[in-house]
């Protein structure tokens, strides 16, 4: 009786192994504050650079797995981006970085006004921007999807890669449509509607803008909506897949306003100071529909934005459900059918329906009438709205890729107490039994 016993005991054991190895450990949720997006450094993380740098891709090129998942290479023949700018609404961009010399513009700090030497404290921005337009003029380091783009970058992420106010979003938004964007990528976010922030998106549609925003993700967000100002109407809002699959990534908010997913998981970026890491979030997958928006204007530059967008949707890879959906939108976003596929033109933004919930129309956020006084918050842009209107708290949707590890060694600890108790329950029933 006692062996049958621990004979079961054992086996329930080892189903329990089964399925925590299976399983894997939940990710812990995010700090309030969100954390650096990447975790493995090239002297930390294995990469390796090829001896002689040039004639064939060293280990950080080979492991760009979204350049051959999305045809990068075939795309390059049509378009490589030349003469668009991208506009990195983040935390700065590290232009000295190998991968992005030459291919950054003059920027706006909103953060540190007075000037700083480290342009980029989180890196954030600098691996968003090499996802855009890392240089392909040698076969080292990372490659943009758009590699001839032009990346204009705005900073409104402190050194805790978050920031307090929508209107220092909005405010980074009408600069960067007044200083020649033609894209501009939000990977950032929150759970607010913001009127100030709604009026700046008006203001960069009505000047033939594209606008790009991620989604969000699970982890650093207690509101399941995908994010403002992606769910902003008009706004290509892009949610994230697991690397080399259809699979929606599990850390990704998506609903009813996701447009499009492209890759988010497995990423390998640009850091600060000359590095690389590996990153998984939405925050990394609207860079590279951003780019392929930059590939369509370099390939039809009197193409109108709203024309841009309907052509990113009506050529994605139709994954999910057939047809639109509440998780994939409308699909891959696939930048060799978005250049060559033939789509009539529309005249018109299919995503901007006029019902913002944030605001209508352009100019000032509503209540500004009566902002003049004290409480108003104005940005010196002909921008004023009420400080009760703009006081949000958010964060970028980028997160440290480092499920693999940590689910690893939690699953060992698991199975050590499994086992020890399981020994335990059999030493129990063997004395009970004499």
């Amino acid at each position: 009786m006692a062996r049958r016993f621990a004979v079961r005991a054992l086996i329930g054991v080892a189903a329990t192994v089964v399925s925590v190895a299976g399983a894997g450990a939940p990710a812990a949720a995010a700090p309030a504050a969100a954390t650096p997006p990447a975790v493995e450094q090239v002297a930390a993380g294995g990469f390796a650079a090829a001896p002689d740098g040039r004639d064939r891709p060293d280990q950080v090129r080979d492991e760009q797995w979204q350049i051959d998942e999305l045809r990068a290479e075939t795309a390059w023949r049509t378009s490589t981006g030349a003469g668009v700018i991208v506009a990195v609404i983040d935390s700065g961009v590290d232009g000295s970085h190998p991968d992005l010399a030459g291919q950054v513009l003059p920027g706006l700090d909103l953060v540190s006004p007075e000037g700083t030497t480290d342009v980029d404290p989180v890196g954030h921005g600098t691996t968003v921007a090499g996802l855009i337009a890392g240089r392909n003029d040698d076969k080292r380091g990372v490659v943009g999807l758009a590699p001839d783009a032009r990346i204009l970058p705005v900073r409104v992420l402190d050194a805790a890669n978050r920031y307090d106010d929508a209107l220092i979003v909005a405010k980074g938004v009408r600069w960067a449509v007044d200083h020649g964007a033609r894209v501009i990528n939000l990977s950032l976010g929150g759970s607010s509607d913001s009127p100030a922030l709604a009026a700046a998106l008006d203001y960069a549609f009505a000047r033939d803008v594209v606008v790009v925003a991620c989604t969000g993700n699970v982890a650093t967000s207690s509101d399941k909506r995908v994010w403002y100002p992606a769910r902003e109407p008009g706004v290509v809002a892009v949610s994230g897949l697991e690397r080399a699959s259809d699979n929606l990534w599990s850390g990704a908010i998506t609903g009813r306003a996701t447009v499009l997913t492209a890759p988010a998981t497995g990423l390998v970026g640009a850091r600060p100071k000359d590095g690389y890491w590996r990153v998984q979030g939405t925050s990394f997958a609207a860079p590279l529909v951003a780019a392929t928006a930059a590939l369509i204007r370099a390939r039809y530059p009197q193409m109108p934005a709203g024309d841009v967008v309907n052509r990113l949707l009506s050529t994605a890879r139709d994954i999910g459900p057939t047809g639109r959906d509440d998780r994939y939108g409308y699909g891959l976003v696939d930048p060799v059918a978005a250049l060559d596929g033939e789509v009539p033109s529309v005249g018109r933004n299919p995503l901007d329906d006029q019902t913002s919930p944030g605001v209508i129309g352009f100019g000032p956020a509503p209540g500004s009438g009566q902002a003049e006084g004290a409480g108003a918050d104005r940005d010196g842009l002909g921008l004023t709205a009420p400080r009760q209107q703009t006081r949000w708290s958010a964060q970028p949707a980028g997160a440290e890729d480092a499920a693999g590890p940590a689910r690893f060694w939690t699953g060992i600890a698991v199975l050590v107490a499994l086992l020890t108790g399981a020994a335990l329950v059999v030493r129990r029933f063997r004395l009970w039994n004499r």
